[in-house]
């Protein structure tokens, strides 16, 4: 079928937007690539450094500058269920890489920190930072350019778009994601919500909730709802860089195994020296970017990647904004009901016909663009594929041709509704992002009193005194990446879902996160610009009419314009956000941040090579910290 006219239209105008920013990547790539091994390039002292403990057999590889080497960049730790099964993987994966000729080692480990720990406590503050870091951190695994392409271990929130974004800063690298799964289905999503509810209402034990959680987080792999762990899992399967049908098979499986030892002999495959060279900074381009942004609206993803995919985006050098995601929402249909926007878990939906399913029915519904560069190198449509073993051998078979359960996922021709269910909302009080494929209809008009709140202790102080048990609009200041390292604040979907659920009319409006686990209250979150960078979300007093209308996309204060522009900007003491459980380390993040609608990234486009290095598009000399290299950037500039 004819690729739809709005997705080409979207393509198109991403295309005419980046052409500055993306010939500059591209042209970044071509001047880092080499002939022969990356290695080659080295000194004899470089090398002999490089495999200096490496076994004979292998350093014999490394020391002839022949075959190719292959970096496992991993954030393994033992902590975190969704990471612990990685502790294996980088043994599977050197034999593996052995088994056709070529070497794999260690490049190194980056930071993974889990959203499910830190929420509501001090440390998610770090939180959407850690992107930027892990980035970072796997750009000084690579930095030694001992490697000819890259195998990227990581699942959840922050990981794998901080993966991506530094494995395209070394994007004449082949790069291949591997996923270590989800757990096992524990206790149902609806019931964990239930005894969330019922704990903030005070009807529930703190021990009762802690035998519900544990229910849920019970064993090794990723939570099993569909927030933003597993949306990068889906994002990862539309963009081509995972084996297909990688993404939710469960850990320490046979499967599991096979699929990391196929991952890791592609890579050797991919590499320029096995005549079949597939850069990741080829593979993700602007249409891989659409193909994304529909992939995730298709299945009722993670508003999250309202930032993440704009930040992995514009690491290749493409410029997306949320009229893109709001102009693709109206016309892919949504496919998927998994929790929050159902009652299944990603186990659930794999087992109905998962990621590759929906892949299909969007290709033949002319909503993905079918020819793309992937790890496969042969379009997407070799992804829509489903993994099995027979006799300890890896194949795939197509997607099936029919859903296993209509309740969880439908075909493009009858979908759960017409749209992506993710918009842009925007007027007086800014642009703002809302997802409401979990928000029933009644409740995506709400205009009422505002109430303002600084953090979520107010808010909750606030609920708990009995203060709240009315019609309001909560507005939660002070929360963007500026302010605070934009939290996500979870603590205040219970409190709002009981107060709707008693008949209120309520909603909430921030310029902060509320994450994949965005649920039925009509929020309106990552409101940008923030109050920091001059947004009008500080203009708000309590007792403003506050209009928030999902149909017509609107988010407005209803107060004369005479007396909103006479109002000066709220003010709040954020010092206690930004000193304890490390926040200190982090203030160079937020003093060069870009807004929300730019990723909220802390690193800037990529320009023609010169001798200056270009300020972050929404800093300015006056954000500068002094005596930071951007300060001595901007005095020395001529």
């Amino acid at each position: 079928m004819a690729l739809h006219s709005v997705v080409q239209a979207v393509t198109d105008r991403i295309v005419k937007r980046s052409r500055p920013s993306r010939g500059a990547y591209l042209a970044h790539l071509d001047a880092a690539r080499v002939q022969g091994v990356q290695r080659s390039t080295l000194s004899c002292t470089n090398l002999a450094h490089g495999f200096a403990a490496f076994p004979a057999n292998d350093k014999l590889k490394l020391k002839e500058t022949k075959k190719p080497s292959i970096a496992i960049v991993s954030s393994y730790n033992d902590m975190l269920s969704a990471h612990q099964p990685f502790h294996y993987f980088p043994e599977v994966i050197k034999q593996a890489v052995r088994d056709v000729g070529a070497v794999a080692q260690f490049a190194g480990g980056t930071p993974a920190m889990c959203d499910g720990v830190t929420q509501g406590q001090p440390g998610m503050e770090l939180s959407l930072f850690s992107r930027d870091t892990i980035a970072m951190s796997t750009a000084i695994a690579l930095s030694h350019n001992m490697f000819d392409a890259g195998l990227y271990l990581g699942v959840c929130d922050k990981i794998v778009p901080g993966l991506l974004i530094g494995a395209l800063h070394f994007g004449h690298l082949p790069a291949i994601f591997v996923p270590a799964g989800p757990m096992t289905s524990g206790i149902s999503n609806k019931e964990k919500a239930r005894i969330r509810q019922l704990y903030a209402q005070g009807k529930a034990t703190r021990e009762e909730l802690l035998e519900c959680e544990m229910g849920s987080y019970h064993g090794a792999g990723t939570c099993t709802f569909y927030g933003t762990a597993n949306s990068n899992q889906v994002l990862m399967e539309f963009m081509g860089l995972h084996m297909p049908g990688a993404a939710f098979i469960t850990p320490g499986t046979p499967l599991r195994d096979a699929l990391t030892v196929a991952a890791s002999q592609r890579a050797v495959a991919i590499t320029q020296q096995n005549g079949n060279y597939i850069p990741v900074g080829h593979v993700v381009d602007e249409k891989s970017i659409v193909n994304a942004v529909v992939g995730l609206l298709a299945t009722g993803g993670s508003t999250n990647h309202t930032l993440h995919l704009v930040a992995i985006a514009r690491a290749a050098g493409i410029v997306i904004d949320w009229d893109d995601f709001n102009e693709l929402s109206a016309v892919v249909p949504l496919l998927a009901r998994i929790y929050p926007n159902g009652d299944a878990d990603v186990n659930h939906f794999n087992a109905a016909g998962g990621p590759g399913f929906v892949m299909r029915e969007l290709l033949d519904a002319g909503l993905l663009h079918e020819d793309v560069n992937t790890i496969l190198g042969n379009g997407l449509r070799a992804h829509c594929a489903e993994p099995f073993l027979d006799d300890d051998k890896l194949y795939w078979k197509d997607s099936p041709a029919v859903s296993g359960d209509l309740d969880v996922l439908r075909p493009a021709s009858a979908p759960f509704a017409p749209d992506g269910g993710m918009i842009l909302v925007k007027g007086n009080l800014g642009r703002a992002v809302m997802k409401v494929s979990a928000v029933k209809e009644q409740h995506r008009v709400v205009e009422a009193p505002a109430l303002t709140f600084n953090s979520q202790e107010d808010f909750m102080h606030a609920y708990q005194a009995g203060r709240l048990d009315r019609d309001f609009v909560a507005v939660l200041r002070f929360q963007g990446p500026r302010a605070n390292g934009m939290p996500e604040l979870h603590a205040l979907t219970p409190a709002l879902a009981n107060l709707q659920d008693a008949g209120r009319h309520v909603a909430l409006v921030t310029d902060g996160r509320m994450s994949g686990a965005s649920g039925k209250v009509p929020s309106a979150i990552h409101v940008s610009p923030e109050i920091l960078a001059g947004g009008p979300l500080g203009l708000v007093r309590d007792g403003d009419i506050i209009r928030l209308d999902a149909g017509m996309g609107t988010l407005q204060a209803l107060v004369p314009d005479a007396v909103w522009h006479a109002r000066a900007q709220a003010t709040a003491d954020m010092s206690p956000s930004h000193i304890g459980m490390g926040r200190e380390l982090f203030s160079m993040f937020r003093h060069v941040v870009g807004p929300a609608e730019q990723g909220a990234a802390t690193f800037p486009l990529p320009s023609p090579m010169s001798t200056t290095v270009p300020l972050h598009e929404g800093v300015d000399s006056g954000d500068i910290m002094p005596g930071s290299d951007e300060d001595f950037l901007v005095k020395a500039a001529p």
